[in-house]
């Protein structure tokens, strides 16, 4: 195998994904440093690709990631759990990946639905049966070993997938050929991290933090929808699909993209113990686009922050994703640095804390 591409390893942030805050991470630590003392323990509620958490473990002794998303909590599994894995092992297992010729593969599963479409026809035949082999030697390697194969595969197809960057359709042209060549992800081993896959709400009423930090979605989009491919591809359920977008049926809808976006939101900062509460927001809630439109508005969002304690906020200029239909001027990253005042937090909550 060529030393180049073996040395040519993934970096966690270099995958497409809506709302990844790997530009915004200096600004977010920047204020986190400057305007909040002691801080030992972290949890990254709504990690999304782990960016923030990431850093977060190069800080903090001890450290909470959390999605309810399946291929988000490969990616962590891969990225940061501190269990035992043997790097040489995955990367004989991958180097055989790679001299498979799609030629002598029958059609399978992921390209029956997939190939064509999201992927060329010989690259989505490559992904089924490295897919069904990795499923049957699932029990022969770690944990460990298990999602840092899984997560390589995804980062491995996400830059030749035939999308805007999300799954919610492909491109009418059809994807091109190319020579797939799988590689290994950046995988590291960090004894602070505590991975989760809870929703969101139901982790608030067990974690205790010193900080914790807030991204939740705040439009319609659902990311289960916009990721289904990904989500498809580590549970390996095989499900029938549906519509041009080749969707399973429903699975992990977040309130957090519907009307109750705002109850869901107080409810959680109403249980959540931790001395500190920051949240990121952008003020997308003026686009255009219906989707686009936020959930909650930003003077929601600073009243129910100030009913838990002193509030900061600080904004900073951001291009966001773009899906071709949203024309945003002056768009904006706001980030709340919240010290709750558990007194004052309880008083003003009553009816949540009572549920």
């Amino acid at each position: 195998m060529d030393s180049s591409i073996e040395i040519r390893r993934f970096s966690l942030e270099s995958r497409r994904y809506i709302g990844c805050k790997t530009k915004l991470v200096d600004w977010i630590f920047g204020l986190i440093s400057e305007h909040t003392h002691d801080i030992h323990s972290f949890c990254d509620i709504f990690a999304g690709t782990g960016v923030v958490s990431h850093r977060a473990l190069q800080m903090y002794e001890r450290v909470v990631v959390n999605d309810f998303l399946y291929s988000n909590n490969v990616m962590y599994r891969a990225f940061f759990a501190p269990t035992e894995w043997n790097e040489e092992r995955v990367q004989s297992i991958i180097d055989e990946f790679n001299d498979v010729n799609p030629s002598n593969l029958r059609e399978n599963y992921f390209s029956k639905n997939f190939g064509g479409k999201y992927f060329h026809q010989d690259t989505a035949k490559i992904v089924g049966y490295i897919r069904e082999r990795l499923k049957k030697m699932q029990h022969d390697v770690t944990d460990k070993e298990y999602a840092v194969l899984l997560a390589s595969l995804i980062y491995s197809i996400d830059r030749y997938a035939n999308t805007m960057g999300h799954f919610d359709a492909y491109h009418h042209k059809a994807p091109a050929a190319h020579p797939f060549q799988m590689r290994m992800v950046e995988a590291e081993s960090f004894p602070g991290a505590e991975i989760h896959q809870q929703d969101a709400n139901q982790l608030a009423r067990t974690v205790n933090v010193d900080l914790t930090y807030l991204d939740p979605p705040y439009n319609s989009r659902q990311y289960s929808r916009f990721y289904h491919v990904y989500e498809n591809l580590v549970q390996w359920k095989k499900p029938q699909l549906y519509g041009t977008a080749l969707k399973p049926k429903e699975e992990n809808m977040s309130d957090y993209c519907r009307n109750a976006a705002f109850t869901a939101f107080t409810d959680l900062v109403s249980h959540i113990r931790s001395r500190y509460l920051v949240v990121s927001y952008n003020n997308t809630y003026h686009s255009k686009s219906s989707s686009s439109e936020n959930k909650i508005k930003l003077e929601q969002l600073a009243d129910v922050l100030n009913k838990c304690g002193e509030t900061k906020v600080f904004n900073h200029e951001f291009k966001a994703f773009n899906s071709g239909k949203t024309d945003f001027a002056d768009h904006r990253e706001y980030l709340f640095i919240t010290e709750v005042d558990d007194e004052k937090r309880n008083r003003s909550f009553p009816a949540f804390l009572r549920g």
